[in-house]
């Protein structure tokens, strides 16, 4: 049997990170020995844990203690980190460090150096000289970059629930069910969004097409108008079915009413070709030919907007960003001081935005599909909330708390 000895510090039993970690031992087949656990007596105090981890192997083992290091472990006896050049631009040495979320820290001549910024699924490049290390995705890695390997030397410190007072965001069981009352949370997420915008906080909501085919489109304008959007990230097609919406009154050539309109799906074309012809959206605004709609009122509010295209896209808005690579960089920026993020109807950018965002970011994930839910709640399970249900009544009961017409009836 192989072994080694991992320390645990800090809130590990109401963060459920020493479960997690036992859990992890067991699940790998693996053996586990508690020699130390001091366990605090108030809710502020801090644990600790020595554990002694055993595998019949060196190199499961290894990967073992790579796991249990993504959850905060460290290893008692400290070494520097292993660093490797990449061979080539856009590729990584063999064996490279694939980060998470979580904020990390690499020994590299026997002092710490945090990697900034902290970016899921990438490797980590190190500047001995300039004392610094960074989060890098293979377009940005370049020849002969100092490259982290293995898993020596590296620190992680995942998020632990907060002691100071216990919000809607400290719960365990972050997925409220279609058959959950909601009312009150919502309640609570309308006080939340109040204090972030009061300590300037910055908010992202992350929107799929179907607030605008759900007549959701009002909601979210309200909130736009209240000042509760900073930053609005959506697909090309979003924009273009609000356009089409604001220009024809219908979204995919239906209305509201679900009458089909004259014009039927040609709407969105020539919506789209409205705004190509004024040269962008805010022209179309000042124009006055685009008087309505969540994107005139991301430009009268100055809310920041990033388009993305895709392949299925029958044209883009002026302003979409349609190269995949520069899409990330331009969302990694943008979502860079983030402090909430509303993540609506749109599982794909809501899974591209969760592994761009830092893991102290409020995230509310709302959709009607479950799984869709909970592959996003998963990510960054201390500081999410989920919620299954349709985006509309949700948009509605949130923007009517905020705008105090909902306290007012109560």
């Amino acid at each position: 049997m192989f072994s080694e000895t991992i320390e645990l510090r800090g809130h590990i039993i109401d963060s459920l990170i020493l479960p997690k970690v036992l859990d992890q031992i067991l699940t790998h087949g693996a053996n586990f020995k508690i020699g130390e656990i001091t366990i605090g007596q108030k809710r502020a105090d801090q644990s600790f844990a020595r554990i002694e981890v055993s595998a019949e192997t060196s190199d499961a083992l290894d990967e073992l203690i790579l796991r249990l290091r993504q959850h905060g472990a460290e290893v008692a006896e400290r070494t520097d980190a292993q660093l490797a050049p990449a061979p080539a631009d856009g590729v990584f040495p063999p064996e490279f460090y694939v980060m998470t979320n979580q904020q990390t820290f690499v020994r590299v001549d026997g002092k710490e150096i945090e990697v900034r910024p902290t970016m899921m699924d990438s490797a980590i490049a190190v500047d001995r000289k300039g004392r610094a290390a960074r989060a890098v995705k293979f377009f940005d890695v370049r020849k002969g970059d100092e490259i982290l390997i293995g898993h020596q030397g590296v620190r992680v410190v995942p998020v632990q629930r907060a002691t100071s007072r216990t919000d809607i965001f400290q719960f365990i069981n972050t997925i409220i069910d279609a058959d959950e009352p909601k009312s009150a949370i919502i309640r609570e997420l309308a006080e939340e969004l109040r204090r972030a915008r009061k300590a300037k906080g910055k908010i992202a909501v992350v929107a799929g097409p179907a607030i605008v085919r759900t007549g959701a489109d009002q909601h979210l304008v309200r909130l736009i108008k209240g000042g509760y959007v900073d930053r609005l990230f959506a697909g090309n097609p979003f924009a273009g079915y609000d356009v089409e919406r604001a220009l024809f009154g219908t979204s995919l050539g239906i209305s509201l009413d679900l009458a089909f309109a004259r014009g039927g799906r040609e709407n969105v074309m020539r919506a789209i070709n409205a705004i190509r012809q004024a040269g962008s959206v805010a022209a179309a605004v000042e124009e006055h030919l685009l008087t309505s709609g969540i994107m005139h009122a991301c430009v009268r509010n100055n809310v920041d907007v990033v388009l993305t295209g895709s392949i299925r896209d029958g044209g883009s808005i002026p302003g979409a960003t349609t190269d995949a690579i520069e899409g990330q960089k331009v969302l990694r920026e943008k979502l860079a001081d983030v402090t909430h993020a509303l993540l609506l109807a749109t599982i794909r950018h809501s899974l591209a935005a969760v592994s761009m965002l830092a893991p102290t970011v409020k995230i509310v994930c709302v959709d009607i599909d479950p799984s869709a839910v909970e592959r996003v709640v998963e990510q960054q399970p201390l500081q999410s909330i989920g919620m299954i249900t349709d985006v509309e009544p949700f948009l509605r009961e949130l923007a009517n708390y905020l705008s105090g017409s909902k306290a007012r009836q109560q």
